[in-house]
């Protein structure tokens, strides 16, 4: 999920500056679980010992794995299944494909005895199997997160996986003890499940020279993904499954470019690919849009869920009857007579501005002062501090509230979403993880490396085609639908919550309406809406309806 713990919008609008100045410049009922650990390649070692003191040479990562079997009730029956915590390291290379190094030098410095160790990154995960013996005739979903540099702790332990854990629906959870119960949502009875931590973060660490520099950027990431699905295919008999690719928030940009990269570089056809709370082209993003004067698309596209967010909040001047009608007369509104006043900047006409102050006040529930002063211009932060006066709405989620840090501040100061559940999350998988999956002791499991990356991720995008970016926000819309072209069976879902600030569920829409395939590809899109936010699983019904959204859209994608 596109978290930040500092302001809500500054984090983003950082790596949104770097994403336009990097092209500039270079053009994530208690099973019982036995652990087996076991080697699942050379070098590779339990995940489950104490007094495991790591590789003999702690230049490089090593594989590790921890084996078990557990079972939930799910669908209605109890469900029994195998899992797999560990770590798969990905290379930039081959290793067979490296030269040995050459012999030692005594004679100079300890660290010139031997060539820098080639980048490297140790990517943890969590795999269930349904039943007792391998299947490779079932689908197999790799699932992830975004951020960039969060852990797929999210879906794994909030969505799919065959456990969850329990918050309440949009306030802060109290303090632990916490619970985990089976979910009945699991996608475990359509798929076989592979929640990946992107590098370094989870229980994943990186090795090498300009480490950083080679996992933490849009290419660099979707190869390391491609590498590490390819490698789980080879090792676990996997090759001829149905395949398809589960993101959310930036992972649904990793999605477009992973497809693509599967596509071309590994002669793998997908079969669906499932975009939860999807930013393909991170122009069009609620969080300062003003940084870019004249380009006014992003606040259209952002007025639909500050009407939903108002209807929610019982802040808007008149109630309307029914929720999804209003909604649509909003959309109509925006990219119809709204667009079209923001168009005519200083021109528009008086009459013509006041008018749109009204209708904005009708919608937003945002005093007309406010929008006088914002030019007509309200960005996702503004609307945040502003729409409840004394208390902040969440970005991930616009349901859930906390209080303003500083009413005098410009945005708010932090997301009442994130932290009104992080705390369950975290607390709750760092037990599931050593007491049901038997691994991670002795280890520290990093729910996010934000602080590590920093500003550093690398959002220059070499597109399809292209050997080099172009200035401006980053847009993959191209990616996805070169694989959609070059794989014509390639099936793409879309799931969006109305509640959701960081990545608008009008903008996606817009992204699929725009999206540069032939005609008779566009059956290919589909969209599903639901009256929940970013996370759109932590609302009970809206957890149900995606999970018979998704588990219908595998039935129809591949053949049994």
């Amino acid at each position: 999920m596109l978290v930040n713990h500092s302001s809500p919008t500054t984090r983003f609008l950082a790596l949104l500056l770097a994403s336009s100045f990097a092209a500039a410049a270079a053009q994530a009922t208690p099973a019982t679980a036995t652990a087996t650990a076991t080697a699942a390649a050379p070098n590779a070692s339990s995940g489950n010992s104490d007094d495991d003191q790591g590789p003999a040479d702690p230049r490089h990562l090593r594989d590790e794995v921890a084996l078990g079997s557990g079972s939930a009730a799910i669908g209605g029956k109890t469900l029994a299944y195998r899992t797999e915590a560990g770590i798969q390291v990905v290379y930039l290379q081959d290793p067979m494909d490296r030269d040995p190094p050459p012999p030692a030098d005594n004679a100079g410095p300890a660290d010139s005895k031997t060539p820098p160790v080639e980048p490297e990154a140790g990517m943890s995960y969590y795999a269930y199997f349904l039943g007792k013996e391998p299947d490779a005739a079932r689908p197999i979903t790799f699932i992830y997160n975004g951020g960039p540099g969060s852990s797929t702790i999210w879906l794994h332990m909030g969505a799919f996986g065959p456990k969850r854990v329990v918050t309440l629906e949009d306030s802060h959870m109290p303090p632990a003890p916490y619970r985990l119960v089976d979910n009945a949502a699991s996608l475990l009875p359509e798929s076989d499940l592979v929640f990946i931590d992107a590098p370094s973060t989870g229980f994943g660490h990186l090795r090498g020279k300009d480490k950083g520099k080679a996992f933490w950027g849009v290419d660099q990431d979707a190869h390391a993904f491609a590498n590490f699905i390819a490698t789980f295919l080879s090792r676990h008999g996997r090759w001829n499954s149905p395949k398809y690719l589960l993101g959310e928030s930036y992972g649904t940009t990793r999605s477009a470019v992973l497809a693509y990269v599967l596509q071309e570089e590994k002669s793998i056809d997908l079969n669906g690919v499932i975009l939860i709370s999807q930013i393909l082209s991170f122009g069009n993003s609620a969080d300062g849009p003003e940084i870019d004067p004249g380009s006014d698309q992003a606040y259209a596209l952002a007025l639909p869920t500050y009407a939903a967010t108002a209807w929610y909040h019982k802040r808007l001047p008149n109630s309307p009857a029914a929720f999804e009608p209003f909604m649509h007369e909003v959309e109509d509104y925006a990219l119809g007579e709204y667009l079209s006043a923001l168009a005519q900047g200083s021109t528009l006409a008086p009459e013509r501005r006041a008018a749109v102050v009204a209708k904005l006040h009708e919608y937003t529930g945002l005093p007309p002062d406010l929008i006088q002063h914002a030019n007509l211009r309200i960005s996702g932060g503004v609307f945040s501090q502003h729409l409840l006066g004394d208390r902040t709405t969440g970005r991930i989620d616009s349901r859930f509230s906390g209080p303003t840090i500083d009413l005098l501040a410009k945005e708010p100061a932090y997301d009442p979403q994130a932290a009104a559940i992080s705390s369950a999350f975290v607390s709750t998988f760092n037990d599931y993880v050593r007491r049901e999956l038997h691994f991670g002791a002795g280890k520290t499991f990093k729910p996010n490396n934000y602080a590590g990356i920093g500003e550093s991720w690398d959002f220059h995008h070499a597109p399809p085609g292209g050997q080099q970016g172009f200035p401006g926000p980053l847009n993959v819309m191209p990616d996805l639908a070169f694989a959609m072209k070059a794989n014509p069976h390639l099936k793409v879902q879309l799931h969006g919550g109305y509640f959701d600030l960081a990545t608008l569920y009008y903008a996606a829409e817009f992204e699929f309406k725009h999206m540069p395939i032939p005609p008779e590809l566009q059956s290919n899109l589909e969209v599903k809406r639901y009256q929940s936010g970013h996370m759109i699983y932590l609302n009970e019904a809206s957890r149900t309806q995606i999970h018979d959204n998704i588990a219908d859209f595998m039935r129809r994608t591949h053949s049994s």
